[in-house]
């Protein structure tokens, strides 16, 4: 996301729970491990720039087949998937976090208003000192909307965020079907007049922004920051505005799916691979119905726009269920093995691996560092994500065989409990 970045993060993270809770749920860790991987390879088209090529890589000129490939590629197996799943964990996280806390003697409610307040300041910290992607003042936002109907029954949050969920998803579809139309009669060399200025009306803004992101993108470090305060300062806003109706009822989703048993393992091996194999298979082939439609078509801009924002809905809720269940069957045979192990380490330290991967990745393509904004196309930008895969796994298990939690989480918490917490590292070890 752009934007789909993402995420769970720590605040799903069970180390930040009362010192009185239970030994951490690996199981968890390890699927927002794959999560925070997973949200780099969706993330790398705004980290590249300019944001139009999230939707679409072919707007502002024709790229290769190769590149055309990689980008389908991602929007097959990652695009809206990592997303719904970074936000059912988010979701989950809320019930798991109450439980414990009120398992310690404490107030679970009142505790997470203080962690989700901090995380809203951080979000806007985050937008303001290195990317516009941000999602933590969003997840921040949505989650103190899904704690108040936390004391809900699970029928009734499934009921909530499906209406919710589809409604706005629907009426955006029938919102976009005109300038949809409009697109493809200009490409069949069809198109009336009133068509030809209603997609020029649609496609115009998306140039003057590209344009716009281009001379910003040069800019130095502080001009940038500038440009933020005083041009966008409502940017974060805006995103909640438009995220709002996909973001809370897909963690609504989540705290029913914990309750139900799914991320613990608890509910019935059967029934869960059952699930997690009809969500998956029908997630990747409405994707697959839909890719077999676009690519041919090179992506066309405004129908990319209306499918991944309104259109894909269904796949991209059904992929991250379905991702999710088949990760909790594969965690006991994963999590031993030296990979399992740094994927759990990349989870414990979500919160962190994502500010860094802001840092690292606005550095390498902003005017601030080596200026690689516009110039890498999209086959090549998995380079930036495998390597960025890999500072991950290698970085955060050393990290946590010096201290018990990252050094955003530590931070975060410290933050919630008014004092600096003991960073000791906990007895356990990260292989």
């Amino acid at each position: 996301m752009s934007g789909e970045q993402g995420l769970t993060l720590s605040d799903l993270a069970e180390e930040d729970a009362p010192a009185a809770a239970p030994a951490r749920l690996e199981t968890l860790d390890l699927i927002r491990g794959v999560a925070v991987l997973g949200i780099l390879a969706i993330n790398i088209a705004g980290f590249a720039g300019p944001m139009i090529g999230t939707t679409t890589p072919t707007l502002l000129h024709p790229v290769s087949p190769l590149d055309e490939a990689a980008w389908a590629f991602s929007f097959l197996f990652f695009e809206g998937k990592m997303r719904a799943l970074f936000t059912l964990l988010f979701g989950a996280g809320l019930v798991l976090f109450h439980e414990r806390a009120e398992a310690a003697g404490r107030d679970g409610d009142q505790i997470q208003l203080r962690r989700l307040g901090w995380l809203l300041l951080l979000g806007i910290a985050h937008y303001l000192l290195l990317w516009w992607g941000d999602i933590l003042f969003l997840y921040a936002a949505c989650g103190i909307a899904a704690l108040l109907m936390r004391p809900l029954s699970d029928r009734m949050l499934l009921w909530i965020a499906l209406a919710l969920y589809y409604a706005w998803h629907i009426w955006g579809m029938f919102d976009a079907a005109t300038a949809i139309d409009a697109e493809h009669a200009v490409r069949d060399h069809v198109a009336t007049t009133e068509q030809l200025r209603l997609l020029a009306a649609r496609l115009q803004p998306m140039y003057d922004w590209a344009a716009q992101e281009m001379h910003e993108a040069r800019l130095g470090w502080l001009d940038l920051l500038r440009v933020k305060l005083v041009e966008r300062p409502f940017w974060q806003i805006q995103m909640i505005s438009g995220s709002f109706s996909e973001t809370l009822p897909l963690m609504l989703i989540g705290m029913a799916l914990y309750r139900a048993g799914l991320f613990d393992g608890t509910l019935r091996r059967k029934r869960l691979i059952e699930v997690s194999l009809a969500c998956t298979f029908a997630g990747m082939a409405l994707t697959a119905m839909f890719l077999g439609w676009a690519w041919p078509r090179h992506f066309p801009a405004v129908a990319m726009q209306a499918a991944l924002v309104w259109g894909l809905a269904m796949p991209h809720v059904l992929g991250g269920v379905g991702y999710a269940g088949l990760l909790v069957l594969a965690a006991p045979r994963i999590a031993p093995t030296w990979l399992g192990r740094r994927l759990i380490a990349a989870g414990r330290m979500a919160f962190s691996n994502y500010i860094a991967t802001s840092l690292v990745m606005t550095f390498v393509f902003y005017g601030w560092g080596l200026g690689l904004y516009g110039q890498v196309p999209p086959a090549r930008q998995w380079l930036f994500v495998l390597g960025g895969w890999a500072l991950m796994l290698a970085w955060s298990p050393v990290w946590l065989r010096h201290f018990r939690r990252g050094p955003l989480e530590w931070l975060w918490r410290s933050l919630v409990e008014h004092r600096p917490l003991n960073n000791r590292p906990l007895n356990n070890r990260i292989a």
